[in-house]
């Protein structure tokens, strides 16, 4: 198997893999940061050897962001994703039996799945296909949370959803620099959603979101945070840099 969006297998296309993403976010623990620079390389050496084994898997797509200074609880972020769930288990057992992994407490760790919209964009209907199979880094920024609707909201009349949607849509797609990753996580997490918005201007992101809370749609938003802002890095040693 591999992460080919022309690969073979899957639930939502016949012609794509259903794709499992992982967001898992990490804190350090402030007593590492006083360890000898020696020993901290010893330590980060071999966390990049791990991660560096799983970098080209044909299985595995991977992408490396930080959050320090940014937030307090979090001070880095792998994205995940992969055809083969078991996967993210294997690489986080390995990667927390590092001698950094002994430093490092897991703080959030979100699950889900990619799959086709249920509601159709009427403007740009060629996004439907795009927005089912994630392709993702191609920007310096990404925003990312958990997303939860009201129950009420599956109890309105589908003609009723995909008129907010509509309205939803016409906003995102006033924003073109930024990208909308949606996710789906009913019954196999907490939430219902995770979203991850990619851009190389945090300021338009803001003002979507911004506009979208004026929006029918969301009247029926439960729950949307925590919310990170993550900023990219080119590789393992440019993020551990950071910590």
């Amino acid at each position: 198997m591999n992460l080919n969006p022309h690969a073979t297998k899957t639930t939502n296309s016949p012609n794509r893999p259903t794709q499992y993403i992982n967001f898992i976010f990490f804190k350090v623990d402030p007593a590492f940061r006083r360890l000898s620079k020696d020993e901290q390389k010893r330590r980060k050496d071999e966390f990049q050897q791990v991660v560096k084994e799983y970098m080209n898997h044909s299985d595995l797509m991977l992408l490396y962001y930080s959050l320090v200074g940014i937030r307090a609880d979090v001070d880095f972020m792998l994205w995940r994703i992969t055809n083969r769930l078991e996967l993210f288990q294997e690489m986080t057992t390995k990667l927390l039996h590092t001698g950094l992994g002994q430093y490092l407490t897991v703080t959030y760790s979100y699950l889900s799945i990619s799959k086709r919209s249920m509601y159709v964009d009427k403007i740009e209907p060629e996004h439907q296909n795009s927005r089912a199979f994630i392709i993702p880094g191609k920007y310096k920024y990404l925003f990312v949370y958990p997303f939860v609707k009201t129950r009420d909201w599956y109890h309105l009349t589908f003609a009723t959803r995909q008129g907010m949607m509509d309205e939803h849509i016409q906003i995102g797609n006033k924003y073109p620099s930024v990208k909308l990753n949606t996710t789906y996580s009913f019954g196999i997490d907490d939430q219902e959603f995770v979203v991850a918005f990619e851009t190389d201007e945090p300021k338009d992101f803001l003002d979507l979101v911004q506009e979208l809370r004026e929006t029918e749609a969301s009247r029926y938003t439960l729950r949307d945070t925590p919310m990170y802002t993550c900023i990219r890095k080119n590789d393992i040693d440019e993020l551990l840099e950071t910590i």
